[in-house]
Order: structure tokens, then sequence, then C-alpha cells
């Protein structure tokens, strides 16, 4: 684009899948690495921290010459040290067309960005395992290295070296098969003869190309994110098709030796798979490499893979497009004197309120917060803060671990002296410099959360689950079977209470009648208000305390500061409102939690807390 200004910009939809790569690490002065081979045995590297070695075994074709291509790559841009990485387990199938190179990648640009704290953001580390990955000699593609942004799809807009990505909402899950036809393909001249398009078409078979993957795709793409954010896996499936046709009309004349795919067409037009699938399509730059299918349910699946494994002789994969996607973040705002708790609270923050347990263990409020959350594999935990309590959280959280201090504990407590340890690893402190309100101090989190959704917990409330679900997985899992937008949990009231809480309406879902779709929401309205315009089949259903927050509420949050700083004004920056925006644009539901909440913020309320908490 930068030499033919009317070539249209690339864009894709690209997912990670509940398949991996996982792994731990840990600082080290070299750079080591330890994994399973193809024939399961335990392989390890081991190299110098030092930026022109590890290039050098980038370039050499071998098991880790990714992963030194990374490495080589941050201790150059970053002055990192090295680190101790050793995968444990591998359920991304290698060399299927799943980017498993660029997974391997994006692992270790994560490490190197968790050990030493550099705080890149996704986008930054999918450009760094990118660059890692050219650094062996690969041509990797600009899509690959998506994976870094997890369990769910992004739209990704190209154009030279520039990437745009923007995340997307999963309506419903969906059941997928990608199998290897075991046929083979050159990819390098696929891609020599679709370049030849580029950046000037020079015959019609060039235009066509330009033209199928530049307007053509950009109306196929925007059919399927609103297909994949309603949850329409039919039309999903027929865009599908029509992109495979699109394909094959188009660009697959650029190079009809390996483009005329006999393989993945035969496997297209096999009636009997046509019984499984919505749809199906090539992958990447197609060629009789590998097919992705879209099934129309689980069992359908499951009899696909076996059918494409054992009678096609291919090599079938089955995985999920999950709904809504997994939240791996949760912003906990605790800043603040706690006045109402006072003198209590000029002594002892209030986050840090002693609450018994059941087995008569002393705990502060926020610990029962922070364990449920870990509960929930939530990975990163902001807390947000005054600039003056900084050090006294850091001091609780970021400790060197000692073990002599902990054999000194009582038996029945040490373990949760290396908890508290662990916890204080995903814990990150967020300062919020003015205070302009509740919304104003959530905002303070959005640049940490690269877009993704986050788990927001009140900081002087405790939750107990009347399941075994805890209430904080219960509003995950409504996030979930949402489709992605955004939660608030919510309890049944007295409506004469009304004028305490935010009471929400809207209408609970036939086929999950513990999910309300929110049309109203208002804070603390009188009892007459309430008993008119918001009670639900007959009850006052007020917020709970726990939420699940989407990106769109927070821009709805930088649209309000921005709005007060144009017209100086000094309001305070509203989450209600912001909410409220969501409802209105459909994109709120309301949960139903089987659970109990305490209050820790009143002291009447503090002291039923004490006494309930731990015996119900």
């Amino acid at each position: 684009m930068m030499t033919n200004a009317d070539l249209v910009e690339g864009q894709a939809i690209v997912t990670g899948i509940n398949l991996g790569i996982h792994a731990t690490a840990e600082a080290s002065e070299l750079f080591e690495i330890t994994s399973i081979n193809e024939e399961d045995e335990e392989v390890s590297f081991s190299s110098p921290m030092d930026a022109g070695a590890l290039r050098t075994e980038a370039m050499k074709p071998f098991l880790f010459s990714y992963c030194c291509g990374v490495a080589s790559y941050m201790r150059e841009n970053y002055h990192v040290g090295g680190v101790r990485i050793v995968i444990s387990d591998v359920t991304l199938p290698m060399k299927k067309g799943l980017s498993s190179s660029a997974a391997v990648c994006v692992l270790v640009a994560k490490a190197f960005n968790e050990l030493y704290s550099l705080r890149i953001s996704t986008r930054g580390l999918m450009q760094i395992a990118y660059r890692g990955e050219l650094l062996t000699g690969s041509r990797c593609g600009r899509l690959d290295q998506a994976c870094a942004y997890g369990e769910r799809p992004v739209l990704m807009h190209f154009s030279q070296n520039e990437i745009d990505v923007e995340t997307m909402r999963v309506g419903q899950t969906f059941h997928y098969v990608i199998a290897d036809l075991c046929a083979g393909k050159d990819t390098k001249k696929i891609l020599a003869y679709l370049n030849k398009a580029y950046p000037f078409a020079t015959n019609d078979t060039d235009a066509a190309v330009q033209e199928a993957l530049g307007p053509d795709n950009h109306k196929i793409i925007a059919h399927a994110r609103e297909a994949i954010e309603r949850g329409d896996a039919v039309r999903l499936g027929q865009l599908m098709f029509e992109a495979q046709e699109l394909f094959d009309r188009k660009v697959a004349p650029a190079c009809p030796d390996e483009l005329t795919s006999p393989v993945l067409h035969s496997v297209l037009n096999d009636p009997k798979i046509r019984d499984w699938i919505y749809g199906a399509k090539g992958v990447g730059s197609q060629g009789d490499g590998t097919v992705q299918l879209l099934a129309r349910d689980k069992k359908s699946q499951l009899a696909l893979v076996d059918y494409l494994n054992n009678e096609r002789h291919m090599e079938a994969f089955a995985f999920r497009l999950n709904a809504g996607g997994k939240i791996k973040k949760a912003v906990i705002p605790i800043a603040g004197n706690g006045t109402r708790m006072f003198p209590e609270t000029f002594f002892i923050k209030k986050a840090m309120l002693p609450v018994m347990d059941e087995s008569g263990t002393v705990k502060p409020a926020l610990l029962y917060m922070l364990e449920e959350l870990v509960a929930c594999e939530i990975e990163d935990i902001y807390l947000i803060v005054g600039a003056d309590e900084v050090e006294y959280y850091e001091h609780l959280f970021h400790f060197d671990y000692d073990e002599e201090y902990r054999s000194k504990l009582p038996e029945n407590v040490r373990d949760y002296y290396k908890e508290i340890f662990e916890i204080g690893q995903r814990v990150s402190l967020v300062v919020q410099e003015e205070k302009k309100g509740f919304g104003h101090a959530v905002y303070q989190a959005r640049k940490y959360l690269n877009n993704e959704p986050a788990v927001l917990l009140l900081g002087d409330f405790l939750y107990k689950s009347n399941l075994e679900l805890s209430c904080t997985q219960q509003t995950i899992n409504a996030y979930n079977k949402s489709g992605g937008k955004a939660v608030v949990s919510v309890k049944v009231v007295p409506v004469s209470d009304s004028r305490h809480y935010g009471i929400i309406h809207g209408v609970f879902r036939s086929d999950r009648s513990y999910i309300l779709d929110v049309d109203a929401m208002v804070e603390k309205p009188d009892e007459e208000y309430a008993k008119e315009n918001l009670l639900v089949e007959g009850k006052c259903y007020a917020t709970f305390g726990s939420y699940v927050l989407t990106d769109d509420v927070f821009e709805y949050l930088e649209h309000q500061i921005k709005e007060n700083e144009a017209n100086r004004e000094h309001s305070e920056i509203d989450l209600t409102k912001a909410l409220m925006n969501a409802a209105k644009n459909g994109n709120l539901v309301g949960v139903d939690i089987d659970g109990t909440s305490y209050d820790v913020g009143l002291p009447k309320m503090y002291y039923k807390t004490f006494c309930a908490f731990g015996k119900e």
C-alpha cells in the first residue's frame, strides 16, 4: 500500500483455541528451555544470554530455533536477563496449520515480559513473537501471532508493517475440526505466485487476486464478524463456503498447479461430511495442506474427527471457539480512607479488616477476594490504590519469599505464607492519582487490560456461594453464556430497601432463567418508583457487587472523563452510567447469584459479617 495507494488493507478474523503449550518459567543467567520432542523424549537446550549467540542458534534448523529467535530479540531490545522455561504439556498439534511456531514464540515473549515486569501490551508481544520468528529465516505470516490474544477472536487490519487489532465477542460456542489433508503443498511457490499480483496488477488474473483479497474479503469479514458475535453458526458456515468459492474463482488461477487442490475439494464435497457441518474452507494460503470445518454440534464434531482419521486417513483434531472467552484479569478498587469505619481505618486499611472463616482462621477481607479470583484462574489482578498507599501494599504482596520465616509459623498456617506470596505474583498496583468517583477508579486499570474483559469486585464486600461454584465463577459463567456481554450480578431485596441499592430491570431468558437481559438500571430509587417501574416478575433485583466489564464499558467511562475535561466539570465519573449505556445497546446482562454478600464497609454491617461469615 505504500507504493500503490489504491490497494485495500488486509483483514482477517483470527483466534486462539482451547489447545496450547503449557510451561513454567523462572529467571536465570542463561537462556534455557526443556520440552518434549515428537518422539515423546525430553530434550533441553541452553545458551548464554547473548543476542549474537542466540541469533546464530536461531538460524539452525532445530527444535528450539524459534525460541532462540525471540530470546535474541528480547536481549537486544530490552536488555533482559535470561529465563529457564520448562514446557510441561503440548496439546497443540505441530505443523498442522495451527501456527504452533507462533505459539512457542508468544510463550517465550510472555515469559520475559512477566519475569522482568516489562509491561508489554498484547499487541507488543505479538510483534516481538513475529520479529523473533523472522530471525530464524522463517517467512511466517503476520496473522499467526494473534494467538497472543488467547481464546477469543480478533479482527486484524494489516498494511505493510502496521497492524490494528479489535477484540470480538463470541455469541455461542462453535465446534470446529481442523485436518491435515496429508497430501502436501508448496507454500513458498503459492506465495511467490500470489505476490506477483502486488503492488500493481499487470493482467486480469492479478486484478482478480487484489479484488478477492481486498474489497471482496472486507465484505465477507464484516458478515463473519456479525455472525460470530450473534452466535449464528449457520450463517458463519455459509460464509466459509462463500469464502472458499471466492478463493477458487479469483485467487486459485494465479497458481493453478498448487491451488486446484483436488484433495481439499474432495473433502469439501464429500456428502457424508456435509451432513455433519455448516461450512468448511481451506486454511491460509490453501492448496492441499489443511482444511477447517465448522461442525453442527459436539456430536457431529466427534463423528467428523473419527471419519477423517479412520476412513479418510487424515489427521484431524477437534477444538472449540468458546462463547465469551476466558477471563484472565480482575480489578478491585481499594483506594480511599474508609472514613465510615474511622477510627479503625486510621490504623488499618479497610481492605485489611479481619474476617474469620469456618476453620477459625482470621484473614483480611481482601485475601478472601484474591483467593476467590485465583480459584477462578484469574491471572492478573489489579488493585486500584491511592498514591500514598503504594508502599503499604507493595510490602504486603511483593516481598522476598523467606523459607526460614515460614518455618517459624504455626504449622496449620504455613501454607498461607506461601499462598500469599504466590497470589502476590498476580497482583499489580494501579495508582489513582485523583479521586473523581468510582467509575474513575475503575477506569485506571484500562490501559493494562488490553481490551480484554475483566472481573470487577468491590473492595468492601465479601461473597459466599450456596453452590459449588463461587459467586465470582457464577458471574464469569454468565459472561460466557451471554456471548461476551458485560455482566452485573444481582440479588433479590425488599422493595422497601431499594433506596440503598442500584436496582436492575429486564427480562429473564427462557433458556437460562438465571440470566436477565437488562434494559434499565437506576441508582438508589425510592420505593414508589421501584414498585411502579423496576420490579421483575414481582421482585426487586439489586446489584450484588460483582461484575464483568467489557471494553465498551471502559470506552463510555473514557467518554465521561473527556466530556468533564472539555466542559471543565468536576462531577464524579459514574460506572452506573457506563453500564446503562451498555444496556441501551443490548450489551448488558444480569445474573441472579445463588449466594450471600457481606459488607465490611459499615460498622454495624461489619459486625454482622464477622459474626456470620464463618458460620454460614
